[in-house]
C-alpha cells in the first residue's frame, strides 16, 4: 500500500501532537486511500497506519503514557473516545451529523472536566483538534446551546501547548440579554 504525497487533516494534527509532546521533528508522514488515512514511515519495519495508532505511538515515544489513561477504566474510556473521534467526528459530514455529535458530547460532559473524567488525555487533545473547525463556525447561540461542550473546548484550547497555531475560539462569558428590566 503506497502512501500518497499530499497530507490529509490527520497528518497536521499529528505534527501538532508531536510538538505538544516535545518530540523532535523529522517523522515522515503520508496518507493512503480516499479517506486520506495518515501513515507514519518508520525506520524499522512497516509503516504505522491510522490517526489513533500513530498518536498512541507518539505518546509512548514521548514517555507520556499517562495521556493514554492510568487505570484500566481510564484507558478504556480514552480508547472509546479515540474510536468515536475516527468513526463519528471524522466520518460525519452533514450538519445533522455535527448536531448529533455536539448533542452527545454535551450530555456526556455534563458532569466531567475531561473526556476521561478528571484527567487530561490524548482523547481530549484529538477530539479538540477534530472539533476545532466545527467550533469556529458555531454561532454564539449554538455555543450556548452546547454549553458543556463549549466549557470543555475552551478549557482544552487554553491547556498549555494544545492550541498552537489554531485560531482561538471566542466564548462570551456573560449573557448579552437578561430578563431583568
Amino acid at each position: 500500500m503506497a502512501a500518497s504525497a499530499r497530507p490529509g487533516p490527520g497528518v497536521g494534527e499529528l505534527v501538532l501532537l508531536e510538538k505538544l509532546l516535545g518530540l523532535p521533528k523529522g517523522n515522515k508522514y503520508g496518507v493512503q486511500g480516499e479517506r486520506k488515512v495518515p501513515v507514519l514511515q518508520t525506520n524499522n519495519g512497516p509503516g504505522l497506519t491510522g490517526l489513533m495508532t500513530i498518536a498512541a505511538h507518539l505518546v509512548k515515544q514521548a514517555k507520556k503514557d499517562q495521556l493514554l489513561g492510568c487505570t484500566a477504566e481510564e484507558k478504556a474510556v480514552v480508547q472509546q473516545w479515540l474510536e468515536y473521534r475516527v468513526t463519528h467526528v471524522d466520518g460525519g459530514s452533514s450538519k445533522e451529523d455535527t448536531r448529533i455529535i455536539l448533542k452527545d458530547l454535551n450530555v456526556y460532559l455534563e458532569d466531567k472536566v475531561y473526556l476521561a473524567g478528571n484527567i487530561f488525555t490524548l482523547a481530549d487533545i484529538l477530539m479538540y483538534y477534530g472539533l476545532h473547525h466545527v467550533m469556529v463556525d458555531l454561532t454564539v447561540q449554538e455555543k450556548e446551546k452546547y454549553l458543556n461542550v463549549s466549557r470543555w473546548f475552551n478549557h482544552i484550547q487554553h491547556y498549555p501547548g494544545v492550541r498552537q497555531h489554531l485560531s482561538n475560539v471566542i466564548f462570551i462569558k456573560n449573557r448579552l440579554y437578561t430578563n431583568a428590566h
